[in-house]
């Protein structure tokens, strides 16, 4: 059973479409063809049917929420893109060969998913990216003041260290061998609980769970150690980039004007309610609320310092060491950023950092 979104939403999104024609930055257009030439329309049309696959699931994450926001307020349909929506299962194995072999055009994959994808003989191109600052982080509870005190301690995962937090432990003095890793579930709880001493988690998701229920813990956050991340990042197959590449940035022209339309207080409830129509029973508004909320905060208190949604080339380079060290990959540098490429997301972004529309 979906959920439903309040009428005054649902004639709020109507009305907005009908004020498409005056020029709002916020309106919602929906007319096939009504943002773009009609040679522009014909090269996007000729692209067919352009797949999306999302990380997890319909989560409402940057690069997932604002994809079905785009979709649902006409962007894709102005700009003559047919673009279908599949959910990923958070397997990222399982993404980048989709993306790899073509059954998928674009998705969401953290830059440092794509260096291994690449280094695994895995090619897909890293297309844009929301911010520098990653959403894996380490929890504790408040009375670890330094990291230094895990010493000796135990850290669960789920299966694996993610290579900022192991970079970020690294910069406290702790190698691998001084905490005491141990698979572990999706409770958070574990760690109030004290099964556990620290627990890996996602920024927007295990300490929110955790405030909710009335156990705030301390966040330690890789960037706030120096270590590079990735937020809000999409990658590509590079067939689909060199033969379509019209319909590559114009996929991101909507997607981003659709970040920027939710980014916004006065849009968060009607693309939240985007979001549980996608994902039906699944979703939990008030958690997903969150979620989307944390995660567009983090993207604006971290943002690039090039053109919204580009790509930080010595980010990339940064990154490149961070994966080498810790993710069990060689990957050299100035490799890491040939696979890359910024033009995408540059051609549909002025130097105002406003998504540039119609398209040109």
């Amino acid at each position: 059973m979906k959920l439903l979104r309040p009428l005054a939403l649902a004639l709020a999104a109507i009305l907005a479409v009908g004020l498409a024609g005056c020029g709002s930055d916020d309106d919602a257009a929906g007319t096939s063809g009504s943002a773009v030439s009609a040679e522009r329309c014909d090269d996007n049309k000729a692209a067919g049917t352009v797949t999306y696959l999302s990380g997890y699931y319909w989560q409402a994450s940057a690069s997932i929420l604002e994809v079905i926001a785009a979709d649902r307020l006409g962007y894709f349909k102005d700009l003559c893109l047919d673009v279908k929506l599949q959910p990923g299962s958070g397997d990222v194995s399982q993404n980048t060969k989709l993306l790899a072999s073509g059954r998928a055009q674009v998705g969401g994959l953290s830059q440092q998913d794509t260096m291994t994808a690449n280094a695994n003989g895995q090619r897909i191109t890293g297309i844009s990216s929301y911010s520098d600052a990653g959403l894996d982080i380490l929890m504790t509870m408040p009375s670890v003041t330094d990291l230094a005190q895990l010493r000796g301690k135990t850290l669960g995962q789920k299966g694996w260290v993610p290579v900022g937090v192991s970079a970020m432990l690294d910069k406290a003095g702790l190698g691998a061998d001084d905490v005491k890793q141990v698979k572990v579930g999706y409770d958070p709880t574990i760690l109030p609980r004290g099964q556990v001493d620290a627990l890996v988690g996602f920024i927007s998701n295990e300490p929110l769970q955790l405030e909710a229920a009335g156990t705030p813990v301390k966040v330690w956050e890789p960037k706030d150690f120096g270590v590079p991340g990735s937020l809000g990042a999409f990658a590509a197959n590079p067939d689909f980039l060199a033969k379509h590449p019209t319909a590559a940035q114009d996929f991101l022209r909507a997607v981003f004007r659709a970040y920027q339309y939710c980014a916004q207080d006065a849009h968060v409830e009607e693309c939240l309610g985007y979001q549980h129509d996608q994902a039906g029973a699944d979703s939990d508004p008030k958690h997903e609320t969150a979620v989307w909320k944390k995660e567009t905060e983090v993207v604006a208190g971290s943002p690039l310092p090039g053109k919204f949604g580009s790509i930080d080339v010595a980010n990339v380079k940064a990154l490149a060491g961070v994966v080498s060290q810790f993710g069990g990959q060689q990957v050299a540098p100035d490799e890491a950023a040939g696979w890359f490429d910024d033009s995408f997301s540059d051609a549909v972004v002025g130097d105002d950092g406003k998504v540039i529309w119609p398209a040109p």
